[in-house]
C-alpha cells in the first residue's frame, strides 16, 4: 500500500475542491507536483497563484497533455476516463489515482476503519445519519468524502478518529482501486451519470467497487428490483473471509436483514439466534422525515453501525438526534390546510419517485434540465397521487408529454418561462390547484442550472414563495 512520494513526479489533474488539497499534501510529502487544468479563468488563476507560492507548478488551459516525467497522476473525480491525459498515461504505464485512492494510501497504520456509503440517491443523508449514530455511541467520528471533512484532511490531520462515515460517488470509486472498507452499502441503483461512465453496466460496476475487500458486512437493498441489483453487486464482490451479506427492507426482515415491523425498525442480522430473534432499534417516528426512502436510509445506516458493534440504543439516539440538510423533503409550512414540501435535491427521476411516494395527494412542481432522462415510468407510478402539476424549466415539455400519455386527467399548468421569478408563479398556481389535506411538493426530477445556480437556490426560491403565501 505504501508509496514513497519523495522526489516523485506527480501530476494532479484538475484544480478545485479535491485538486488543490491533493497538490498541497503531495508537495508536503516531498513530491515534485505539477497541476494541469482545462480552465484558465479568474478562480483558476487565483488557485494557481496560491500553489505556485508553495513551489507547485501549475499549467492552466491544457489538461490534455501528459507532463514529461510524470510517474503518477492524481485526478479530480469528475475527470472522465476517456480524456486524452489518461490515454497518454495508460500508454506510458503511469498509474492514475483519485483523491480517495490517495487518502486510502496515506492512512496511518492505526488508521480509523471506513464505513462506506454509495448509491444513486440518499448518500449524504445516510452518511450523516450514520455519523449521528456513531457519535451517539460515544465514538470519535466524522462524515467525510463528498461532505463534511475532506478525506485527505481526515487521514493526514491531527484529529484522531475511531471510525469514519465515508460518502463515495461513482466517480470517486472508479479511481479508487485499492479501497477496502470495514463495511459498505450501495443504497440503490438508477441510471445516472451515464454520459461519464458510458453505460449502466459500467456505472453499476463502479458503484460495486465499494464492496471489494469488505471485512465485516456488505449491506444491500432487498427491495431494489432494477438489474443489476445491489444484491447482484454483493454476489460479484471479492470480500474477506467471513464478511456477511446484510439486507435492508421496508418490509418484515428475514434472517440477516434489517426491516420494519409494526412501525418499529428491527435487526435480525446482528443478534443471537437470528432465525428466531429480532432486536428493536427505533420507531419509524424517530426518523426525520419518516418518508419511505428516508426510512430505507436509516436502515442502511443502522446496518453499517451494527456491523461496527454499535448498540441498539445508540442507533435510536442517533436517529433521533439527526436533522436532515435543507432541500431534502423538508416541510416548509402549512398554508390553509395544505403542506408545502421542498425536495429540490430530487434532481433525477429516481429521487423524485421516492419523494412522490411519500404523500397521498400531491400538487407536483417539476421541471428543469432533464439530462437525457425520460419520465414515463415516473409519471405512471405517481399518477394516482397527483391532484395537479405545475411545470417550469427548459425541459418541462418532456414531463408534460409523459403526463398527457399516462395521466391525462391530471390538470397541468405549463409555465413558459425559465427566469428565477417563475418559482413564485409556480407556487401560486399550485396553491390554486391544491385542496386542504394536499401536499404541494417541489420534486423537480431535473437539474436546476437552467434557472438557478444550484438546487439549493431553487429550494430557497420555493421556500421564499411559500412564505409570501403565508404572509
Amino acid at each position: 500500500m505504501s508509496f514513497d512520494f519523495q522526489g516523485k513526479h506527480v501530476t494532479v489533474a484538475g484544480l478545485g475542491v479535491s485538486g488543490v488539497p491533493a497538490a498541497r499534501v503531495l508537495h508536503g510529502l516531498g513530491a515534485r507536483v505539477t497541476v494541469v487544468n482545462d480552465g484558465d479563468d479568474e478562480r483558476a488563476r487565483a488557485q494557481a497563484a496560491d500553489l505556485e507560492a508553495l513551489g507547485v507548478s501549475v499549467r492552466l488551459g491544457d489538461g490534455a497533455t501528459l507532463p514529461e516525467g510524470t510517474e503518477l497522476i492524481v485526478t479530480a473525480p469528475g475527470w472522465k476516463p476517456d480524456k486524452p491525459l489518461f490515454t497518454a498515461a495508460h500508454e506510458a504505464g503511469v498509474p492514475v489515482w483519485g483523491d480517495v485512492e490517495l487518502a486510502w494510501r496515506l492512512r496511518r497504520p492505526e488508521a480509523a476503519p471506513w464505513l462506506a456509503v454509495t448509491g444513486t440517491n440518499g448518500k449524504t443523508t445516510t452518511v450523516q445519519m450514520l455519523a449521528s449514530i456513531l457519535k451517539a455511541a460515544g465514538l470519535r467520528t466524522a462524515a467525510v468524502g463528498n461532505i463534511g471533512v475532506s478525506l485527505l484532511d481526515a487521514v493526514t490531520g491531527d484529529e484522531e478518529y475511531d471510525v469514519l462515515a465515508v460518502e463515495l460517488s461513482s466517480y470517486q470509486l472508479h479511481w479508487a482501486p485499492s479501497l477496502r472498507a470495514h463495511s459498505a452499502v450501495v443504497l440503490n441503483l438508477a441510471p445516472d451519470h451515464l454520459d461519464w461512465h458510458g453505460s449502466m453496466e459500467a456505472y453499476a460496476a463502479d458503484k460495486g467497487r465499494i464492496y471489494e475487500g469488505n471485512q465485516v458486512a456488505c449491506v444491500y437493498n432487498v427491495d431494489a428490483t432494477d438489474k443489476p441489483s445491489t444484491e447482484d453487486l454483493v454476489r460479484e464482490a471479492d470480500v474477506e473471509e467471513g464478511c456477511r451479506a446484510i439486507g435492508f427492507t421496508l418490509g418484515s426482515p428475514a434472517p440477516s436483514q434489517l426491516g420494519v415491523v409494526d412501525g418499529i425498525l428491527v435487526d435480525r442480522a446482528f443478534v443471537e439466534d437470528r432465525q428466531k430473534n429480532a432486536q428493536e432499534l427505533a420507531e419509524v417516528s424517530d426518523v426525520n422525515p419518516p418518508a419511505p426512502h428516508n426510512i430505507a436510509n436509516a436502515l442502511a445506516a443502522a446496518g453499517l453501525a451494527r456491523a461496527f458493534g454499535v448498540s441498539a440504543a445508540a442507533v435510536r439516539d442517533g436517529l433521533r438526534a439527526f436533522t436532515p440538510d435543507a432541500h431534502r423533503i423538508a416541510h416548509v409550512a402549512d398554508v390553509d390546510g395544505v403542506a408545502y414540501v421542498d425536495d429540490s435535491k430530487a434532481t433525477n427521476t429516481h429521487a423524485a419517485e421516492a419523494s412522490l411516494a411519500a404523500y397521498e395527494s400531491i400538487v407536483w412542481i417539476a421541471g428543469g434540465l432533464a439530462k437525457g432522462a425520460t419520465f414515463d415510468e415516473l409519471v405512471t407510478g405517481a399518477a394516482k397521487r397527483l391532484r395537479g402539476a405545475v411545470l417550469v424549466g427548459a425541459d418541462r415539455a418532456l414531463i408534460r408529454e409523459a403526463l398527457a400519455r399516462h395521466a391525462p386527467e391530471v390538470p397541468v399548468v405549463d409555465l413558459d418561462r425559465t427566469d428565477t421569478g417563475a418559482m413564485l408563479q409556480a407556487v401560486q398556481e399550485a396553491q390554486r390547484l391544491a385542496r386542504p389535506g394536499d401536499t404541494v411538493l417541489l420534486a423537480p426530477a431535473c437539474a436546476s442550472m437552467d434557472m438557478f445556480t444550484n438546487y439549493n437556490k431553487r429550494g430557497d426560491a420555493f421556500a421564499e414563495a411559500v412564505r409570501e403565501l403565508g404572509a
